[in-house]
C-alpha cells in the first residue's frame, strides 16, 4: 500500500526507536549518572550486608541490618573526607600559590632536571598552565576545605542506593516478569551476569584506588615529595578512569616534584614505573579475575569516546558499558545457537 516496503519500515522504525532512546538518555545523563553511582554503591556495600545478614541474629529484620551498615558506613566516610581531606585541601591550595610563584619568575624551567625537548614543551604551554591549571588547583583546594561541592549527589547516592539494596530482589523479579514467559530465563542470565560483572568491578576499582593512596602516600612521604598527601590523593582519584588516569596521575606528580624543585625524580620515575607493573600484572587481575574481560583496545577506545561523548564520566562509565554491551551479546549468541 502506497509503495511502502514493510520489512524497511520495520527497520526504520527501530532506529528511530534506538535513536530517541540515544537521545533521551544523553540529555538525561546527570540524572542516570545518580542512579548508576548509586547502584555502584550499593553493590560496594552488598557484601557487608549478605555478611551480617548470616552473622547475625535471625530475627533482627534486614532494613534495621541495612541501617546499621550504611550508618557504619557513611561515618567512616565522613571521617576519613574530614581527616585526609582537609590535608588535601591545605596542600592544593599551598600548591596552586606556590606555582602561582614560579610562574612570575623570569625563566621558572631553568633549573628543572629534564631534557631540552621536554622543557620546550612545558614552555610553549606555560599560558595554558596559568590560566587552566592552577585555578583549578586553587578552586579544588577551597571547595575541599568548606565542604561545597555536589551536595546534591552526596545525599541522593546514599538513599537511592539503600533503596537499592533494600529492594533489589523485587526490582530483578519486576524486571523479568515484565518479559514474555520463553525469554524470562536468558533476562534472569543477563541480570545476574550484570550484576556479578557491576559488582566486582566497582568493589575492584575502590580497592585499587585505596591501594594506590596508601603506595603513593608512604612512598611520597618517605621520599619527602612535597604535597605527598596530595599528590597521592590525585593518584587514587585518578585510578577511576582506566588507562588515562594512571598515566595523567604519573605526569602530574613528575610536573609537580620538579616545579617544587625536588632533587630526586629518578626515585619517583622508578617508583611509578614498580607500582604500574605490580597493580597491571599482580593486583589490578587478581581483583578484576574474569569479571571484566575487554581487551585493552577497546578499553581505550572506549575511554577516548567516553570523554568524547561526557567527559570525565564517560571515561570512568565506558569499561562497565563496554563489558556490560559484551555480557548481553554473549548471552544473546549462545541462547541463539541453543534455539537453533
Amino acid at each position: 500500500m502506497l509503495g511502502i516496503d514493510k520489512p524497511a519500515l520495520k527497520i526504520a522504525w527501530t532506529v528511530f526507536l534506538f535513536a530517541l532512546v540515544g537521545v533521551l538518555v544523553y540529555e538525561a545523563r546527570r540524572t542516570l549518572m545518580i542512579f548508576v553511582l548509586a547502584l555502584f554503591f550499593s553493590h560496594l556495600l552488598a557484601p557487608l550486608v549478605a555478611f551480617f545478614e548470616r552473622t547475625g541474629h535471625k530475627r533482627v529484620p534486614r532494613v534495621v541490618i541495612l541501617v546499621v551498615v550504611y550508618v557504619a558506613v557513611l561515618a567512616l566516610i565522613v571521617g576519613a573526607i574530614v581527616s585526609v581531606g582537609s590535608r588535601i585541601g591545605e596542600q592544593a591550595a599551598s600548591l596552586a600559590v606556590r606555582l602561582s610563584e614560579v610562574m612570575k619568575q623570569q625563566d621558572p624551567l631553568s633549573g628543572l632536571p629534564l631534557p631540552a625537548w621536554a622543557v620546550q614543551f612545558l614552555k610553549d604551554r606555560m599560558g595554558d598552565l596559568e590560566k587552566q591549571v592552577l585555578p583549578i588547583i586553587s578552586s579544588a583546594g577551597m571547595q575541599i576545605l568548606s565542604g561545597i561541592g555536589s551536595v546534591l549527589y552526596a545525599i541522593l547516592i546514599p538513599i537511592l542506593s539503600f533503596f537499592f539494596l533494600k529492594d533489589g530482589a523485587a526490582i530483578r523479579k519486576l524486571i523479568v516478569e515484565s518479559f514474555a514467559r520463553g525469554h524470562q530465563p536468558v533476562v534472569n542470565e543477563i541480570i545476574m551476569d550484570l550484576n556479578l560483572l557491576l559488582a566486582q568491578y566497582i568493589r575492584a576499582l575502590v580497592l585499587l584506588a585505596i591501594a594506590a593512596f596508601l603506595f603513593y602516600a608512604g612512598f611520597l612521604s618517605i621520599a619527602s615529595v612535597p604535597y605527598a598527601i596530595l599528590l597521592a590523593g590525585i593518584a587514587a582519584i585518578f585510578e577511576f578512569i582506566p588507562v588515562v588516569g594512571p598515566l595523567t596521575a604519573s605526569a602530574i606528580i613528575l610536573l609537580v616534584a620538579a616545579f617544587t624543585s625536588y632533587p630526586h625524580l629518578l626515585w619517583i620515575v622508578i617508583f611509578l614505573v614498580i607500582y604500574r607493573l605490580f597493580q597491571d600484572y599482580v593486583l589490578n587481575p587478581y581483583l578484576m579475575s574474569s569479571g571484566v574481560e575487554v581487551d585493552p583496545l577497546l578499553v581505550l577506545f572506549g575511554v577516548l569516546a567516553g570523554e568524547q561523548i561526557a567527559g570525565i564520566p564517560g571515561m570512568f562509565f565506558s569499561v562497565p558499558v563496554i563489558a556490560a554491551l559484551r555480557v548481553l551479546y554473549v548471552r544473546l549468541r549462545r541462547q541463539r545457537l541453543v534455539a537453533e
